[in-house]
């Protein structure tokens, strides 16, 4: 399976809503950093520490060099020369090898690093850097055994109360060749002390009851536990599956995209007034009173759009989940949405609140 350019930028946004994009960054900066180690191994004639017939010059130190990526800065370390000067060539301006190795970071994640990502990340380095195909797939191949140990890791190491389930719609192509829909989701646990975790990536039909029970089961088998709470869309399998495998945790159906939901049955003209008026149940000082303005609002939206006040009343329960737990963590976990959700590095919630 292919991901597109376009499908890798939405893919890191999900990451980074689940203040994931530190391990995209990481990741990243470990493969560079091996890429400019072999070229200059390449360049020099010997690895570190290595003695060969071969050798021109020796390392002498690094010197430091910051290089922004989509995600975010990295400091590399170039290796400086007692007999003349190096500059990895895949630093150059010129090379932009950066959305080939984007795509092998972002796609190890979801499915593994392909054949195919290994020969376009070998194209844009170019003959010129020296750095042989075999040497590529090997750094490819550290990368990809980093990341399935973090994606197979035991989660029994603290208990997660809050589990965010987010996704995104992708246009992939599959073995195949077939351009197919496909959902990629991440799941990030909310510890205690207000800290987050990605916990798993996958891949699959989002609507699917198999495909969640199957993510969901992982999970556990890998030790999540102490779960009260699963904040998500209303995907049509989740729901059948939660109820298998977290027996006692609750669902928040995401507010934002239950207001999405609602406002197609608004005229355009109206939508603006429509969700001002809903908006007013979650400015609500506590639990009752957001019950009580859910109704009114139920009430004063059916008159004039009669199909809201059925969807309203299905959807109350799931809706207003985040109501039964503490008033602090309300902006947190009513929603997936990272706008919605107003999250900052520093802004944590511990659960004592």
């Amino acid at each position: 399976m292919a991901l597109p350019q376009s499908a890798l930028s939405e893919l890191l946004e999900v990451f980074r809503t689940g203040d994931g994009v530190d391990l995209i960054r990481e990741s990243v900066r470990v493969v560079m950093q091996e890429l400019i180690e072999a070229e200059a191994t390449e360049r020099i004639g010997a690895a570190p520490y290595e003695r060969t017939p071969d050798r021109v010059t020796e390392r002498n130190g690094h010197r430091s060099r910051v290089l922004s990526t989509k995600a975010g800065d990295v400091d590399l370390h170039i290796p400086k020369l007692r007999k003349g000067s190096f500059f990895p060539s895949v630093l150059e301006p010129r090379r932009r090898i950066d959305q080939a190795l984007y795509a092998v970071v972002m796609e190890a994640y979801v499915h593994g690093v392909s054949t195919r990502n290994v020969d376009d990340l070998v194209e844009a380095l170019g003959i010129d850097s020296g750095i042989s195909k075999s040497e590529v797939s090997r750094i490819c191949a550290g990368l990809d055994e980093q990341v399935g140990a973090f994606r197979t890791r035991a989660l029994d190491h603290i208990e997660f109360p809050y589990v965010y389930l987010d996704a995104t719609y992708l246009h992939v192509r599959n073995t195949t060749g077939q351009v197919v829909s496909m959902a990629v989701v991440v799941a990030t646990g909310i510890a205690a002390d207000g800290s987050r975790e990605v916990l798993g990536v996958d891949v699959g039909d989002s609507e699917d009851e198999t495909f969640w029970r199957g993510f969901l089961t992982a999970l556990k088998q890998r030790g999540l536990g102490g779960v009260k709470l699963v904040i998500s869309d209303q995907h049509s399998g989740l729901v059948k599956a939660l109820k298998r495998s977290f027996q006692g945790a609750g669902h928040q159906r995401c507010r934002v995209h239950f207001a999405r939901n609602l406002l197609a049955h608004v005229p355009k003209s109206h939508a603006d007034m429509v969700a001002a008026v809903f908006r007013t149940v979650f400015a609500q000082p506590d639990a009752d009173a957001v019950s009580a303005t859910w109704d009114q609002v139920r009430d004063q939206l059916a008159k004039n759009f009669p199909k809201i006040g059925p969807l309203m009343d299905e959807a109350k329960a799931e809706v207003l989940a985040f109501t039964a737990f503490p008033r602090a963590h309300w902006q947190k976990i009513w929603s997936t949405n990272p706008l919605s959700v107003n999250r900052s590095s520093e802004d944590t919630f511990p659960l004592a609140a």
